[in-house]
């Protein structure tokens, strides 16, 4: 393992502290108009149902880490449950992806909020983009409990300022609904709500943060399940009401208009220049802390697949530890598909690889864990179906406007899997095959 992962080094606060950070930097701001533009009206219900979502799903990672805590917890989970295998290194690999993806939707995200407001051009998006990654870089080179001030900072901002931001702009509105005029389901249908919860749980997937921090937590067995808790609950109070707020203030056509900086033109018509200023503080704040987090998080996961030779590492004769390299190759590959890509494809091709991995870890929870780690296993099954309903109903409707980009997206989960396949076979290791002596589990009675 990386010789710098110290056990014990982040408290309970700052575990908390980055699971709200990664999420309310890639959620309320990043997704809000693309939920609305498939959700309608109902797009806070459709945000709120996300975390329902997540929090079935969040059940297996904190079974598991109770019983076997360490950083980078969701590439153990796999191994644990499907040894060295391609299934495991293959879904360690799309977990790691999707974070990158997130990472690159909250640097465009950033870079739209401070370039909107000031009229620059947009071409200057991708390169305040590439400047927020290099800065998120520079900063997880400090140590953890320095950093676990910085996330403690940046929450404390975020959730208070989007708190404020909200109730002043529901209480100003009169506590009307702009949004829901016309009717709450007006231009909106059930496969488009399922689609955007299945969309929303992008906002909520910084729970896993907190799993890959692991043994770093002070009393990891405790502390891990409850940040995770904390960190959701807190998520869904503000999303719920800052959508409403935004709905408030915007119809949704307007909303969807503003796409990209849709939380900033809600607080205009509510209140005025200082609202939208305040909105891009917060925001700044949210995705720079938000960066931070998920590049701690995906570092630490990625150090501990490399340690058990499941990807191939290089140093290209750099100094440091292999997490320091790690963070250089996750920041270059940020910066390329902030440039590269939209906030809409980064979102679509994230959400997909992270539901993918997510029901891969579900299914060995299920099949080969549940006993071990004590799971009610009829919880992990339900997490399985929201996972399916949702990424079944996204897949299909953004396939009708977008194939290519949903089939690139698969085309990359396969390319993930072979990859990985062909890399284990060069390098073999001690690797167990999917079905091995865990399968033995399956007839084991359930909890």
């Amino acid at each position: 393992m990386a010789n710098d992962l110290r056990d014990g080094s982040l408290s309970l606060r700052g575990a908390v502290a980055m699971g709200t950070g990664v999420m309310v930097g890639a959620g309320i701001f990043a997704l809000t108009g693309q939920v609305a533009g498939l959700a309608g009206p109902l797009f806070p219900l459709a945000l709120l149902a996300a975390a329902g979502v997540a929090g079935l799903g969040s059940y297996s990672y904190i079974r598991v880490t109770r019983t076997h805590p360490s950083s980078g917890g969701i590439a153990m989970i796999l191994t644990q449950a499907y040894g060295r295998s391609t299934v495991a290194a293959g879904s360690s690999m799309l977990m790691a992806l999707s974070m990158v993806l997130n990472q690159a939707l909250v640097a465009r995200t950033f870079g739209t909020y401070l370039s909107e407001p000031l009229g620059w051009p947009t071409w200057l998006v991708p390169v305040l983009a590439v400047g927020s990654v290099a800065a998120a870089v520079g900063i997880n080179l400090m140590r953890n409990e320095s950093l676990s001030w910085v996330q403690t900072a940046g929450a404390i901002i975020k959730v208070g300022g989007l708190g404020l931001l909200a109730v002043a702009a529901i209480a100003v509105g009169g506590g009307t609904y702009t949004a829901g005029e016309e009717g709450l389901t007006a231009g909106t249908s059930l496969a488009g709500f399922i689609a955007a919860t299945g969309l929303g749980v992008l906002a909520y997937k910084g729970f896993t943060t907190i799993t890959n921090d692991g043994a770093e937590l002070v009393n990891p067995k405790r502390n891990v399940g409850r940040a995770i808790v904390i960190s959701l609950a807190i998520c869904a109070v503000i999303y719920t009401t800052v959508a409403f707020a935004a709905g408030s203030s915007l119809s949704v056509e307007d909303i969807v208009a503003a796409q990209d900086y849709a939380l900033a033109e809600a607080a205009r018509p509510a209140l005025g220049a200082w609202g939208v200023g305040a909105t891009v503080v917060v925001a700044v704040v949210a995705c720079l802390t938000g960066l931070v987090s998920s590049m701690f998080a995906v570092s630490r996961m990625l150090a501990m697949v490399t340690d058990m030779d499941m990807i191939p590492h290089r140093h290209f004769a750099m100094p440091g530890t292999v997490r320091h390299h790690l963070l250089v190759y996750i920041g270059v590959i940020a910066a390329v598909l902030a440039v590269a890509l939209d906030m809409s494809q980064i979102a679509a091709v994230g959400i997909i690889f992270y539901l993918v991995m997510d029901l891969v870890v579900q299914w060995g929870v299920a099949r080969r864990l549940r006993t071990e780690v004590q799971a009610r296993v009829w919880v992990v099954w339900a997490a399985m179906a929201a996972d399916a309903v949702v990424l079944t109903a996204f897949v299909a409707l953004r396939g009708q406007d977008s194939p290519w980009l949903i089939a690139g997206a698969v085309g990359a989960v396969v390319a993930v899997f072979a990859a990985q396949r062909a890399y284990l076979r060069r390098h073999p290791g001690d690797e167990t095959d999917e079905t091995d002596e865990k399968d033995a589990d399956v007839d084991s009675p359930s909890h």
